[in-house]
């Protein structure tokens, strides 16, 4: 019986192997093929694309790189080289030739305020302008593109750059008769409305200076059309919320501007921040992201995130719905905000601001209650995500996480924190043993490099700043985004001041007023560089050296990690055969200038195998 059971047994081998064969004569490649053998179900329709001659990054550790691809219905049906995916090629296949190129998968910004930052794109960038001319000349361009009866809103002018005569009115009433226009200047103590704000205002001659503010007036007694501090709120308190059309428009010029970086998923946080209403996001949901998938205007994917207050309304959705609404709208979770920011001293630490010894930082919410919704939205299966920033936030937050109750089964939460910038000793180690997402923006170092040193002190700063490669030798998952359009230097009083306008209202105050910090803008390949070079502008050096990641550490962080931390890792973020066939094609065809920093910028990108973006006009759709 022995003998029998050992012949049959060889006999099974033998087949095996002979059926093996034309695999192994494959060129070779039968980790290609046993890879892509999930894609045989696609097979049947064959390629409408295949993407050749190129240097092909996958983001999939089974294989990591690849000379070509084939693309079906959309999506990922083989990767690896030539010889093994020209077999999937129709009559009606179209064949990429990248002569040479890189291609990486699409990126993924893991937190945006998206309609926000579309909003912003929208005002009238004042910075720079030297001449009363140029001036008046931008102000003519703007509004060409504003339907009658909009504000035209803007800001960042300096008279001091154009030989220090303020603007008046007068400049461009004869420009913009059927629209109202409020335009601040850099420090955000004054701004400028030509007649028509000044007359929906109802100021005038008979007006009195407010309180801490002034009207300025001429020879005659006449409003110029500058408004001086507090009197600036005359006209900002008849700027309306942002109109259904204008969150729309928003949000086609958002996708545009994201896909000519190379983004095509973006994890979006939303209207919402302290002290505004939870309600705006949810009004983003229904009247801007079901509109634009229903009315086939969605151009990037996006995974939502709601305010944690709202927790049992997102519950009562997915209860319906289900997490996937469609290939281009994912339902993420709840966030809420441990503290405030650095800028705005107002991110909790455990020992006092450098230069304001009696400040710790500000807790902005109750900690039992930020529990007590925290567990409510665990239990329902919910993602947790929340804003720490400062070394004792990040703490509170952890050891929040920690104290969950655990279940007898395990459940996959991944459990956020945004921003962790400043982590005290020993922090970094619970992200990775308690399985925390960093989720953080690069490019917020550029500024806090300075402003770190001075607020909490170099020796604070240099041992617990943006600590990613700490965090990833630590075992946790870095997610890479932009915080776009958040400027990095928060003006909490500012926000304040203005928090019932519209939310677009408080991007153009707080960016105009941070000059000379810089708005936050998705790049994720700048922000790849300064993960890797962490070089801060007038620097040269880097700011703490042994925290730079290499370029492969960097991509995956915009890619595979970035779609594991919102649970879309089967769908995108890696270019793998099933997944969404979402890439992008870059200016280089040299790894090596790659991967040690050289600029490089984005060709085009494709969605879904289609063609989103293309630096070539003649390209574009």
């Amino acid at each position: 019986m022995n003998a029998l059971w050992v012949i049959v047994s060889a006999s099974f081998v033998l087949l095996l192997s002979v059926a093996s064969i034309p695999l192994l004569n494959n060129n070779g490649n039968y980790l290609t093929y046993l890879l892509n053998w999930r894609s045989s179900s696609f097979l049947s329709e064959g390629a409408d694309l295949l993407v050749t001659n190129g240097t092909i990054y996958t983001s999939d550790e089974a294989l990591p790189f690849a000379d070509s691809m084939a693309i079906g219905n959309g999506r990922i049906l083989r990767v690896g080289n030539y010889s093994s995916i020209k077999e999937l090629a129709t009559s009606w296949t179209k064949e990429l030739n990248l002569d040479g190129k890189i291609v990486v998968p699409g990126f993924i910004d893991s937190h945006v305020h998206f309609i926000p930052g579309g909003l912003l794109m929208a005002l009238v960038d004042l910075r720079g302008v030297n001449t009363k001319d140029l001036f008046v000349d931008k102000i003519r361009k703007a509004v060409a593109n504003v339907k009658h009866g909009s504000w035209l809103l803007g800001g960042g002018w300096n008279d001091d750059i154009w030989g220090g005569d303020l603007p008046m009115a007068s400049w461009i009433d004869s420009i913009t008769p059927h629209n109202p226009v409020w335009l601040t200047r850099m420090d955000g103590h004054m701004g400028l409305a030509n007649t028509l704000a000044l007359t929906l205002a109802g100021i005038s001659r008979n007006n009195d200076n407010p309180n801490g503010g002034a009207i300025v007036r001429d020879d005659e007694g006449e409003p110029t059309g500058l408004l001086i501090d507090s009197a600036m709120k005359l006209v900002l308190h008849h700027i309306p919320e942002a109109t259904v059309d204008e969150r729309r428009e928003a949000l086609k010029r958002a996708s545009n501007h994201a896909l000519k970086r190379g983004v095509t998923t973006v994890v979006d946080f939303g209207r919402y921040f302290p002290g505004a209403s939870p309600e705006q996001s949810w009004e983003d949901f229904s009247d801007v992201y079901k509109w634009a998938d229903l009315s086939g205007n969605m151009m990037t994917r996006v995974c939502l995130f709601f305010p944690m207050e709202t927790w049992s309304r997102l519950v009562d959705l997915m209860s319906k719905s289900g997490r996937v609404l469609s290939q281009w709208i994912y339902l993420g979770g709840v966030k809420a905000f441990a503290d405030g920011s650095l800028g705005s001293n107002s991110a909790l630490f455990h020992e006092p601001y450098a230069d304001d010894p009696n400040n710790y930082g500000l807790q902005v919410v109750d900690q039992d209650g930020l529990y007590n919704m925290t567990l409510s939205s665990d239990k329902f299966g919910l993602q947790v995500s929340i804003h720490a920033i400062g070394d004792k936030a990040n703490d509170l937050i952890l050891d929040m996480y920690a104290s969950l109750p655990s279940e007898k089964q395990f459940r996959d939460r991944r459990y956020r924190i945004e921003h962790a910038q400043h982590l005290a000793p020993g922090t970094v180690a619970r992200f990775g043993e308690q399985s925390v997402i960093a989720s953080v923006q690069p490019d917020h170092l550029l500024d806090d490099a300075d402003s770190a040193t001075k607020k909490i002190g170099s020796e604070r700063a240099e041992r617990g700043s943006y600590l990613f490669k700490s965090l990833l030798t630590n075992n946790a998952q870095l997610a890479f985004g932009s915080d776009w359009p958040v400027c990095n230097f928060w003006i909490s009083s500012v926000y304040v001041s203005f928090s019932t306008l519209f939310l677009v209202n408080y991007c153009y105050v707080v960016c105009f007023v941070a000059v000379p910090f810089q708005v936050a803008d998705i790049n994720p390949l700048k922000s790849i560089r300064t993960s890797m070079k962490r070089m801060p502008p007038g620097w040269e050096k880097a700011w703490i050296p042994s925290e730079c990641l290499c370029l492969e550490d960097a991509l995956k962080a915009y890619t595979i990690s970035a779609a594991h931390a919102c649970f879309l890792d089967k769908y995108v973020g890696s270019l793998s055969p099933g997944k969404y066939a979402d890439f992008v094609v870059l200016s280089t065809n040299s790894w090596e200038d790659f991967a040690t920093g050289v600029n490089v910028d984005v060709e085009a990108t494709y969605v879904g195998g289609s063609k989103a973006y293309s630096i070539k006009p003649e390209d574009q759709k």
